[in-house]
């Protein structure tokens, strides 16, 4: 069984369509066959993608810190909740559990969740897929500063094919299973 790590937001004060879209993300990991692995949070994105996914009858694998946990934010319901010390121990556990790693919308932690990925797919340390959730158009200012950051010179062009984005949750599972890294490959960069 493939395991995908899910990078995503633990507010709960967010739009209604942010919960809906992990619920679907989270029953899709589960239709296809996948387990997820994620930070181990019952609130927020997080909750959500982890209940469509044991909703679907899928494997929820949760890594999170002792500090969260004395707080009750664990997700009790996961088939495997790993308790961790430091949020670096949590990142580098999911980070080898993974076959995979997706980033639904978030805060700062999923954006330095996914920036610390895309950083070591560019440094081929990691040959993984690496997927953008850019649900309603959250990320377009991100995927234009990368942009910028190519145009600028600071990257090479060949960082376009360390991802893909998608902008449905039905983009998203095609993305994962023909994931071919080339570098400089434009077909994983896709946006509207």
């Amino acid at each position: 069984m493939k395991s995908l790590c899910v990078y995503c937001a633990s507010s709960d004060r967010l739009d209604p369509k942010y919960y809906a879209a992990a619920e679907a993300v989270g029953a899709e990991i589960a239709r296809r066959g996948w387990a997820l692995v994620y930070g181990g949070g019952k609130t927020g994105l997080m909750g959500a993608v982890a209940r469509g996914t044991k909703k679907g009858g899928g494997r929820v694998v949760g890594v999170i810190p002792e500090f969260m946990k004395v707080r009750e934010l664990a997700f009790d319901e996961a088939d495997e909740l790993i308790s961790v010390i430091t949020m670096r121990e949590r990142k580098m556990l999911m980070e080898t559990r993974a076959d995979a790693f997706l980033a639904l919308p978030g805060g700062w932690g999923t954006l330095e969740e996914l920036l610390e990925i895309l950083t070591l797919a560019h440094l081929e340390v990691l040959h993984k897929p690496v997927i953008i959730f850019n649900h309603g158009g959250y990320y377009d200012d991100l995927v234009k500063m990368f942009e910028r950051v190519v145009e600028e010179k600071f990257m090479h062009v060949s960082v376009r094919g360390k991802y893909a984005v998608a902008n449905t949750v039905e983009e998203i599972f095609p993305l994962l299973e023909n994931w071919q890294q080339q570098p400089g490959d434009e077909k994983w960069y896709q946006t509207k």
